[in-house]
C-alpha cells in the first residue's frame, strides 16, 4: 500500500526565498504570554442571521515587500466573496476579519490576540505569515488554522494546525521528528528522468539563510546522481555576470538558486548577455505568478527557460473547470499567482467543513474534528491529495506527486503532464528547521 504524500520539502522552497533576506528582521520580541493566559471557551452556534467570522493573517507590509505575501489572502477573499454572493454557508455571510501582522513576531500574536479572544473567529484561513509567534496561542485554544502557507515550522509543528500541503509530523509542540524536518528529492528526480538534467548549479548569497538552503538542494540533487555546482554571490554587491560565466563553462543544464525574485531577474540578464542556455531555470511556488514578463524583461531566452513545481493544479491552465472558476473569480485582479489559488483553495476547505458542521452547529471544535477527517481533500482537484497523519517515526522514502509547468511567452504556465501522474518514489532526506 503506497504511503499518503508529502511535500514538506516543496513547502521550504516556497518560503525560502521569503526567508533569505528578514530572518533578522523577522525575529522579535514576543508578547508575554501572561496576555494570552485565559483560555476561549467554545464558541456558541449562532443564529441564521448572525455572520460567520474568518480569520485571515498576512504579513502584508512584511519587510519583504507589499506584494509578498497577500496572493493566499486575496485568493481566499475571492471565494468568500463568491460564497456570499450566492447565499453563504447554511444561510449565514461568511464575515472576513483581516489582520497585518506587519511580518513580525509582536505583529502575529498582536493578530492572534484580536482575531481569536477579541474577533472570536471560528477559524483562521490562509494565513501567510513570515513569523508566525502566535502558532501556539492558535493551537492551545483550539481554533482550527486552515490551509496556511509553511513559510516556517509552524503547521509540523502544532496540533489545529492544517497547513495547505499536509503533514505527516506528530504536531506535538516540537517541529517534525524530535526537532527535524524531512524533504524529498522529486523535483531533482523529476528534471532527471524527464528533461535529462545532469550538472545541476545552485546559486546563492553569502548569507546564513541563503547559504543553508542552498546546501539542502545541494544535497538533494547530490542523492539523485547530479555532478553539483556550487555558486555564492556577495549579498551586498553581487557579481551575476562571473556566476553567468562559470555556468556556461561548466556546462549546467539544470539551474537553481537560493536567491529573491530581484537576484533572479538580475541571474537571468546576466545569463542572458553571455549567451548562456539551459534546460530548466527553476524556480518556487512563491515565484509563480503572471508577472514573469515584466519581472524578467530583459532576459526572454532566461525567461522561457522558466520552470516551476508545487503541489497545485497550475492556475494557467483554464482547462480545468476549478481553476477556470477560480480565474472567473478573480477577473478584477491585475495579476493572478499560483498563492492566489491556494488561498482560494484554502477557503474552500474550511466552507465545506463548515458545510458539513451546519446541522450541529458551525464551532471551533466542530470544525477542527471535520479537518481532523479530511484525508485526501483535493479542492475540488485544484491541489494533490493532502494527507494529516501523525507518524511516530519518520518515513525512509516516499511516494510523491508534484505538479511542474513551465514559461512560453504568449501563452503563460504551460503545465507538463498530469500532477497525479507524475510521481516519484525518494528518498526523504532531513533537515533543521
Amino acid at each position: 500500500m503506497a504511503r499518503p504524500r508529502s511535500r514538506r520539502c516543496r513547502a521550504a522552497e516556497a518560503a525560502a526565498a521569503a526567508l533569505l533576506l528578514t530572518l533578522a528582521a523577522a525575529c522579535g520580541s514576543r508578547l508575554p504570554e501572561s496576555d494570552f493566559e485565559h483560555r476561549d471557551r467554545p464558541t456558541a452556534t449562532a443564529t441564521a442571521r448572525e455572520p460567520l467570522r474568518v480569520g485571515i493573517i498576512t504579513s502584508a507590509t512584511s519587510p519583504v515587500g507589499g506584494n509578498a505575501f497577500t496572493g493566499p489572502r486575496d485568493g481566499a477573499k475571492a471565494f468568500f466573496d463568491r460564497l456570499d454572493a450566492r447565499g453563504g454557508i447554511d444561510g449565514r455571510r461568511v464575515e472576513v476579519r483581516t489582520c497585518d501582522d506587519g511580518g513580525s513576531g509582536v505583529g502575529n500574536n498582536a493578530c492572534v490576540h484580536r482575531l481569536i479572544d477579541e474577533d472570536k473567529v471560528v477559524a483562521l484561513v490562509a494565513t501567510t505569515a513570515l513569523d508566525y509567534a502566535g502558532a501556539p496561542r492558535v493551537s492551545r485554544a483550539g481554533v482550527p488554522d486552515i490551509g496556511g502557507q509553511p513559510i516556517g515550522a509552524a503547521y509540523d509543528t502544532w496540533p489545529h494546525l492544517y497547513g495547505i500541503y499536509g503533514s505527516l509530523a506528530p504536531r506535538d509542540g516540537t517541529p517534525g521528528w524530535h526537532g527535524t524536518l524531512y524533504g524529498g528529492t522529486e523535483v531533482y528526480r523529476y528534471f532527471k528522468q524527464e528533461q535529462g538534467a545532469r550538472t545541476a548549479a545552485v546559486v546563492s548569497y553569502n548569507q546564513a539563510a541563503s547559504a543553508a538552503y542552498a546546501r539542502l538542494v545541494e544535497r538533494g540533487l547530490r542523492a539523485e546522481g547530479y555532478r553539483v555546482v556550487s555558486e555564492q554571490v556577495d549579498f551586498a554587491l553581487p557579481d551575476f555576470r562571473a556566476v553567468a560565466a562559470d555556468l556556461k563553462q561548466q556546462h549546467a543544464d539544470l539551474v537553481l538558486d537560493a536567491l529573491d525574485t530581484h537576484g533572479n531577474a538580475r541571474l537571468c540578464e546576466a545569463m542572458d548577455d553571455l549567451g548562456v542556455r539551459v534546460t530548466a531555470k527553476v524556480t518556487n511556488v512563491q515565484n509563480w505568478t503572471s508577472t514573469v514578463p515584466e519581472d524578467y524583461r530583459d532576459a526572454p531566452h532566461c525567461r522561457n527557460a522558466l520552470w516551476v513545481t508545487g503541489s497545485s493544479r497550475n492556475f494557467d491552465d483554464t482547462g480545468d473547470p476549478a481553476v477556470r472558476e477560480f480565474r472567473d473569480a478573480t477577473r478584477q485582479l491585475r495579476t493572478h499567482s499560483q498563492w492566489q489559488l491556494e488561498g482560494w483553495a484554502a477557503a474552500r476547505w474550511f466552507t465545506e467543513a463548515a458545510e458539513a458542521c451546519a446541522p450541529r452547529g458551525i464551532t471551533r471544535a466542530c470544525v477542527d474534528a471535520w479537518m481532523n477527517r479530511s484525508e485526501g481533500f483535493t479542492a475540488g482537484g485544484l491541489l494533490l491529495p493532502v494527507v494529516f497523519e501523525r507518524l511516530p517515526e519518520p518515513p525512509e522514502s516516499r511516494r510523491i506527486c508534484l505538479s511542474v509547468a513551465r514559461w512560453r511567452d504568449g501563452r503563460g504556465w504551460v503545465t507538463q503532464g498530469d500532477m497525479n501522474r507524475t510521481c516519484y518514489d525518494v528518498p526523504q532526506l532531513p533537515y533543521e528547521p
